[in-house]
């Protein structure tokens, strides 16, 4: 199993991502069902077969892991003008992570699930990931 992460580019909280997940598969005239939430990217990854329902994507967002989406399959799609792109098909439910920083960069990476950060708890909420973001920035987390 391997993981995916990806900067979350013109967003700036989980809340605001929270906002409008159900609407990014009709920017894009794709229609994978109503309960889930599409992101179009240019690379389909290589390890495909390890990470279609049991992987997620770890979304940066303002400079650091604040959540995850676990990936329900990844589908190909071609453009009107023959382009070819990856609909990343996710589950609605975004799960809160213990931040991490994380620099920028282009595309998406794949990520070693020992390497990703860890769910925050259940119930935890925009305080505890406050005070979880400043304390991985701290380097004691």
């Amino acid at each position: 199993m391997i993981h995916m992460i990806k900067l979350c580019v013109g967003i700036a909280s989980v809340e605001e991502l929270e906002s409008y997940r159900d609407e990014r598969a009709h920017w894009w005239d794709a229609d994978y069902g109503e309960d889930v939430h599409v992101h179009r990217t240019r690379m389909m990854p290589k390890r495909r077969a390890e990470m279609e329902g049991v992987s997620s994507i770890y979304w940066v967002i303002a400079g650091a892991v604040a959540c995850r989406q676990p990936i329900l399959r990844l589908a190909p799609y071609t453009n009107a003008e023959g382009k070819n792109y990856c609909d990343i098909i996710m589950a609605p439910t975004l799960v809160r992570t213990v931040p991490y920083p994380k620099r920028p960069f282009q595309g998406w990476r794949y990520l070693r699930p020992e390497d990703a950060p860890p769910d925050l708890e259940a119930g935890a909420n925009e305080n505890s990931a406050e005070l979880a973001a400043e304390l991985a920035r701290m380097g004691l987390i």
